[in-house]
């Protein structure tokens, strides 16, 4: 079964912490991008994360439609059925659900977690992303705590976050935020520590070092890793050198090797991967469309070439592209031929 279970779950992360590698975790909108990763975890021989977002979830269920909570169990259930033909683990996780979408998303997601395990069935997803940078440290950690409680009764890993990430990704946009919300502090770190610690469960802290979503030029962002060091520094000094948070790195596109590699030294067990798997998904779509134009449209009184508009003809092409990112993902984290399964 290679969507994991919740003890799985638990071992994929022990081992990046304990062995110093982290996982791509990539945002998914469609059956062609699920399959894209799976393919490109599978060829890297390495475990990973799928995601899926508000707004791809949205976009799955289709233009009339339109219902995020359908999506994402429609992009779940897809990844389940086809994950158990790959020799990999692979986790379902959904990203930045907002305070303000707590009811329209992850709420009724949880729900039926809950109602498939009282019928014996799997989760539908291992873990949620709550993604209170849009309000108050105190009020984010208040929702984190109800939140934690619910998810570890029913075996889901919970991701926090303390700061904001910067850019813009999913209809959220971060762009204009002062310059100090985007570096985490350890005091930031221990308060959500003191908070959830008194839960028996599993969370993850996706503490921010100048993370910003999208690809910029060399230059414009200023990542500090040493944050993550700081943060996990103070807790061990507090509370006993075996405390320690599993981190996860938001923003990842377009990050130095450098960068990536110091933050796993760090404790950064996850990273998130969206903008640049799009644009390798996207590219190799448009060299078909541009190289063969002709054939893609039917004009003065031609029939075109069905081979060439065909949708599976460069559908085809985008998959491949996205895959082969996914496995340059897993390389630069180090995750590569460490396939637990």
């Amino acid at each position: 079964m290679p969507v994991v279970n919740y003890e799985q779950y638990i071992k994929m992360l022990k081992s990046a912490y304990e062995n110093h590698y982290a996982y791509p975790a990539v945002n998914v909108s469609s059956m062609e991008t699920a399959n894209a990763v799976l393919k490109g975890l599978a060829d890297a021989k390495s475990d990973g994360i799928v995601q899926v977002s508000v707004g791809g979830a949205e976009f799955a269920s289709g233009l009339n439609l339109k219902d995020k909570v359908l999506g994402a169990i429609s992009l779940a259930d897809h990844v389940r059925l086809m994950a158990e033909k790959y020799n990999i683990f692979v986790a379902l996780h959904t990203d930045h659900c907002t305070h303000g979408k707590l009811e329209g998303f992850l709420y009724p997601l949880i729900a039926e977690t809950e109602k498939r395990r009282a019928e014996g069935r799997p989760n539908l997803f291992n873990s949620h992303m709550f993604d209170g940078s849009d309000i108050t440290l105190d009020e984010n950690i208040k929702i984190a705590k109800e939140l934690y409680a619910r998810c570890a009764k029913n075996d889901i890993i919970l991701e926090v976050e303390a700061g904001v990430v910067g850019g813009e990704e999913d209809g959220v946009n971060n762009e204009n935020v002062k310059n100090e919300k985007l570096y985490t502090t350890p005091e930031d770190m221990l308060k959500i520590y003191d908070s959830l610690n008194d839960i028996k469960g599993t969370y993850t802290v996706a503490a921010t070092f100048g993370n910003v979503h999208g690809v910029y030029k060399p230059g414009n962002v200023k990542l500090n890793p040493k944050i993550l060091k700081n943060g996990q520094e103070a807790l061990a000094e507090k509370y006993g050198k075996d405390k320690h948070f599993y981190l996860v790195f938001h923003g990842g596109s377009g990050s130095s090797k450098e960068e990536i590699k110091e933050t796993l030294q760090y404790g950064v067990i996850k990273m998130n991967i969206d903008t640049d798997t799009q644009y390798a998904f996207s590219k190799p779509v448009t060299d078909h469309i541009l190289k063969n134009y002709d054939g893609m449209l039917k004009i003065e009184g031609e029939v075109g070439n069905k081979k060439m508009y065909d949708p599976r003809s460069y559908l085809k092409r985008g998959e491949e592209g996205m895959a082969a990112r996914v496995g340059e993902g897993a390389n630069d984290l180090e995750s590569a031929g460490k396939s637990i399964f």
